[in-house]
């Protein structure tokens, strides 16, 4: 299962694999019970992950490069209960985060598929990253 795959879906938990796309939709497999399902695009949004950006004090930077900070990082996973373990997290692993705009209802989903996508074994990466020149 590849990274650029992977949508979050308004409205349900979780994260979904794109398997297919309709007019009106698309059909999705659950990452955390694999279900396939057909999804409205008339009810839902969909929002790849690859193209979904965090706020930081700098640049904003894309989510991939907050869940790799959090793969090299020694520290544990706060329960996603916890607002204040989540945010405390975040300061130790990316502390580049800019706290005031980025929500703890935001961390805590970052932390929840972080989870989901360790449990999947799928590493996070952008399917065509910038060539570096020489």
């Amino acid at each position: 299962m590849e990274y650029s795959k992977l949508i979050s879906i308004t409205g349900l938990n979780g994260l979904f694999e794109l398997v297919g796309s309709k007019t009106d939709g698309a059909i999705v497999k659950s990452l955390e019970d694999k279900s396939t399902k057909f999804v409205s695009s008339r009810i839902h949004n969909f929002s790849h992950l690859e193209s979904i950006e965090v706020y930081t004090i700098r640049e904003n930077v894309n989510l991939v490069e907050v869940f790799q900070a959090m793969g090299k990082s020694k520290e544990s996973l706060p329960s996603d209960k916890d607002a204040a373990a989540v945010k405390a997290y975040f300061q130790k692993v990316y502390a580049d985060m800019d706290f005031d705009r980025v929500y703890a209802s935001d961390m805590k989903k970052m932390i929840k598929w972080f989870s989901i996508l360790k449990a999947n074994n799928i590493e996070p990466k952008l399917s065509e990253e910038p060539e570096e020149e020489a």
